[in-house]
């Protein structure tokens, strides 16, 4: 019985992390995107915690496909010729980061603590995507080499970090939330604690 609940609660986190990878595919404003919480949401709730890893970057990985191949290869045909197997790799590193930020302070889901890393890991995604974005053959010819063209690309990326807090902050509401909605409502998905002396 208790396995059955553990399989339960693995299936419900891994389609609810699937479905809000897959919200990427409707149209939604720049930046406003699900990465930070399903990475945080799958630290927080599977008990095996390289699903927390492996969940949320297959889950992005598909979406990349689909978004790269046939959503922006129509709308952008002169940047993307052939086949696009990989999205940014800056993006992917970030997910991994905020996996193990999640894994280390979401032990035990509270409202505060989860707000407070959610917002840290907004500033974690800036902070890398920016420095890949001022890495990459794009940034090599926008921005000097430097100091001063990387801060030139980060004050570049910060009209877009106010949808990157906002959209953390909304998909991990609707996460969390959703799952503790579902556990309260019908069914009891935690595991029953060991007692100890």
């Amino acid at each position: 019985m208790e396995k059955n609940k553990l399989n339960l609660q693995f299936g419900i986190v891994a389609i609810m992390i699937i479905l809000a990878a897959l919200s990427r595919l409707l149209p939604h404003p720049d930046n406003f995107t699900p990465i930070t919480g399903m990475a945080l949401f799958g630290a927080a709730h599977f008990t095996k915690k390289y699903w927390a890893v492996l969940i949320p970057l297959a889950a992005m990985w598909v979406s990349d496909l689909v978004l790269n191949n046939v959503v922006y290869a129509s709308l952008y045909p002169e940047y993307y010729n052939g086949m696009v197997l990989m999205g940014d790799y800056w993006v992917y590193g970030s997910i991994l980061l905020i996996a193990f930020i999640g894994m280390r302070f979401l032990q035990h889901v509270k409202i505060l603590p989860l707000i407070g890393v959610s917002l840290v890991s907004s500033v974690v995604f800036f902070l890398l995507t920016n420095f890949g974005t001022w890495m990459s053959a794009f940034g090599m010819t926008t921005y000097p080499r430097g100091l001063a063209g990387l801060l030139e690309c980060y004050a570049a990326g910060i009209p877009f970090f106010r949808s990157t807090v906002l959209g953390d902050l909304f998909y991990v509401t609707v996460l969390f939330g959703a799952y503790e909605l579902i556990k309260s409502r019908f069914l009891s998905l935690e595991p029953k604690k060991k007692l100890s002396l």
